[in-house]
């Protein structure tokens, strides 16, 4: 980008704890300082020109309106029960400053994006959500088919590796068979899923030893874990294939960084998803992993053993790759959304 052109500063709040560092996203570009098209994205500028709200958790009872008849509209589109359920004022707002959230940015400039999976112990909370974005932002979307702009979400990827070498590297030398970064959260019923998919996996005995090397924080101490890890790129990039197994696989639109961050470091994923991945990167560059159970973990056996596999698909994977760097990028996303306005 031309040093005296004028982007778009975007700032962003988000209710993800420890972001808030001002180069969060500043990875995702080749230029300096988060410059990507037609906007810069500075997440703690005091004065923005746009406003993205990341997975924001609205204060709870909030019943401020500046929206008028617009939520009424949306939440008419809403069907059944679930939209009648919504025209009740919930709790008495608690004191919150909409104006150190906003910045002085005006609704029609703010960007409500919705992170989360519609995960069914969170499902209550969902429409309240909504109904709170359409009422402060100008535009409102998420993974939900009664969103008011339902869509996927832009790419983010959690790898800590320049753009430049993620965007012109050659793939890495590959040593290792398979590894899974995952979690201990148990929150949910799907969380608990995951582990119990985890433990069952540990446990396999059909290739004489699990064939997968586990990665990731608070892992119960069952788990045989190869620790936690600061850069993702160090526990996928030796790898010929990679877990990706998502929260939620219910709906048309929810795919998250899990299969970006696999495909980035050029692993071929074993992906457990919903449909929207086929829609938006090549289907052969991943694998689907058919089920959480002993199905499932005779076909992660199955593949493993064939790295020749990883290498029929190797032109696929390099596709998604460019698809996600340069097309998918949440900062691509923001600069065509800008532009689009502007």
């Amino acid at each position: 980008m031309p040093l005296n052109s004028s982007p778009a500063v975007v700032g962003m709040v988000t209710s993800y704890p420890g972001l808030t560092q001002s180069d969060w996203l500043w990875k995702q570009s080749p230029h300096a300082f988060g410059l990507w098209g037609q906007i810069q994205l500075k997440a703690q500028d005091p004065a923005p020109h746009w406003l993205l709200l990341y997975q924001f958790d609205w204060p709870a009872g909030d019943a401020t309106s500046q929206g008028g008849g617009r939520v009424d509209r949306w939440l008419g589109k809403i069907p059944g029960s679930l939209g009648r359920r919504l025209g009740g004022g919930g709790r008495s707002p608690q004191s919150w400053d909409p104006e150190r959230v906003f910045r002085g940015v005006p609704p029609e400039r703010r960007i409500f994006l919705l992170r989360e999976p519609p995960l069914a112990e969170l499902a209550p909370q969902r429409p309240r959500t909504y109904q709170l974005a359409v009422d402060h932002c100008g535009y409102v979307s998420g993974p939900d088919d009664f969103a008011p702009h339902p869509d996927y979400m832009p790419a983010i990827w959690y790898h800590a590796n320049r753009f430049q070498d993620l965007d012109q590297a050659p793939p890495p030398a590959k040593v290792r068979g398979c590894s899974w970064i995952t979690s201990g959260i148990d929150r949910t019923a799907n969380h608990r899923q995951r582990l119990d998919f985890l433990r069952s996996l540990q446990g396999a005995k059909g290739a004489g030893e699990c064939p997968v090397d586990f990665y990731g924080r608070r892992l119960p101490p069952w788990v045989q874990s190869q620790g936690e890890v600061a850069n993702k790129w160090f526990a996928m990039a030796p790898y010929y294939y990679n877990l990706a197994i998502e929260n939620y696989r219910d709906n048309n639109w929810y795919v998250s960084e899990k299969l970006w961050d696999a495909l980035l470091a050029w692993c071929l994923p074993i992906y457990y998803g919903g449909p929207a991945a086929d829609r938006l990167i090549p289907p052969e560059s991943f694998l689907r992993l058919p089920s959480l159970d002993a199905q499932g973990i005779a076909y992660i056996q199955e593949v493993i053993q064939s790295p020749n596999l990883w290498k029929e698909r190797l032109d696929a994977i390099a596709e998604a790759r460019q698809i996600i760097l340069h097309r998918l990028n949440l900062l691509n996303w923001l600069s065509e959304f800008v532009g689009e306005r502007s």
